[in-house]
Parts: structure tokens; C-alpha cells; sequence
């Protein structure tokens, strides 16, 4: 058996990403009730957007979409082929669904999360439920998303739960996102800045 250590740069992350895919829709599960709605935003304020981003993602250190200039980020989100869904709870967004069909007869599960006040809820699962839904009421037949290590450790043995099968990892090394002031410094503590 052989192993090796890749030394990090300072500054740096590495995160050891994980690509799962899906061919068909699978079997419904049963989903607890949840005391949310989901609500399509198709050209989301970009404020609007980078926040609730920000509270569903900083904990497991999302930053590509922050440090993203707004014409980009605008080129993505208000591409009538990108659906983007908030989970709202007495009119406050608590989650965030995005599902990008740019690639045709396929679905990307972009970006999926709730807050930390809906963790625990169902919410995920009822979540899902509906992108699955969603993304299988268009004409694809392949639906895929990716997580990292720098994630929640719950989703990947979620996305796995949900119907999808990892089929490739791969390691990727980025900036620092709070060494570059891109997210506070604080976030993501688990993470330790070296």
C-alpha cells in the first residue's frame, strides 16, 4: 500500500471534491412536513442573491460565487436556462436551490443548502424531493452535482441517500477565500487558516 503527502501552499485550501450523477428519477421518499415554501427567483438581485449564498454556505466555506464579478455572476443566474429557488419561511429565504440546465439533456444541482435555523427540520429532504422534481420534469437524462470536504460532512452521505452515485474525486486546490478577504475571517472555524 502506498500513500503520499502533497504539501498545501500557505494561504491555500485543499479539498478533496466528489462527483456524483443520477440517470433516471428516483422512487419518492416520504418527506416530513415543513413549514416553508419554495419560490422561483428567474432574474435574483444579485444582493439579494450573494446574501442568502452567504448565510446557507459560509459555514462550509462557499466563496466561489462571492468573489465572482457581478456581470459574471449576473451572465449565470439570469440565464433563462439557470433556475434559481429560495426556501422561504415566513417570507425570509432560508435556502437556496439551483439548477442549471446549460448543458443539454442534462441538470447540474448547482448550488443546494439551508441555513443553520433549518438544519434538522426535514428540510433538506423535502428539499430535494422538490429538485428532483424539477430538474426530471425537463427533458434530461443526467443529473449530477459535486461536493467537497469543505462541506457539511452530512452531504455527501445525503446526496448518496438521495439516489446519486459518486463516479469520479478529484483534489482541488484554491485560494484561501479568507486570506483574500473574499469571506470574514472568522468563517468556516473549523477550517484553520495557515
Amino acid at each position: 500500500m502506498h500513500s503520499e503527502f502533497l504539501d498545501v501552499p500557505d494561504g491555500k485550501l485543499a479539498a478533496v471534491v466528489t462527483h456524483l450523477q443520477m440517470f433516471e428519477r428516483p422512487a419518492a421518499r416520504p418527506v416530513p412536513p415543513v413549514a416553508a415554501v419554495l419560490t422561483e427567483h428567474p432574474t435574483p438581485d444579485l444582493g439579494w442573491y450573494r446574501d442568502l449564498f452567504s448565510r446557507v454556505g459560509s459555514d462550509w466555506m462557499w466563496f466561489s460565487r462571492q468573489g465572482m464579478p457581478d456581470a459574471d455572476l449576473a451572465a449565470i443566474l439570469h440565464d433563462e436556462k439557470t433556475r434559481v429557488f429560495a426556501v422561504e419561511v415566513e417570507g425570509r429565504a432560508e435556502g437556496l436551490l439551483e439548477l442549471d440546465f446549460r448543458t443539454p439533456g442534462e441538470c447540474e444541482l448547482g448550488y443546494f443548502g439551508l441555513t443553520s435555523a433549518m438544519v434538522g427540520t426535514g428540510a433538506g429532504r423535502w428539499l430535494m424531493e422538490q429538485a428532483l422534481d424539477l430538474a426530471w420534469a425537463q427533458p434530461i437524462t443526467r443529473l449530477h452535482v459535486h461536493t467537497c470536504t469543505l462541506d457539511s460532512p452530512q452531504a455527501l452521505p445525503f446526496y448518496i441517500r438521495s439516489g446519486f452515485t459518486a463516479y469520479r474525486r478529484q483534489v482541488e486546490i484554491a485560494d484561501d477565500p479568507r486570506k483574500i478577504g473574499v469571506l470574514p475571517a472568522d468563517a468556516s472555524p473549523q477550517e484553520p487558516i495557515i
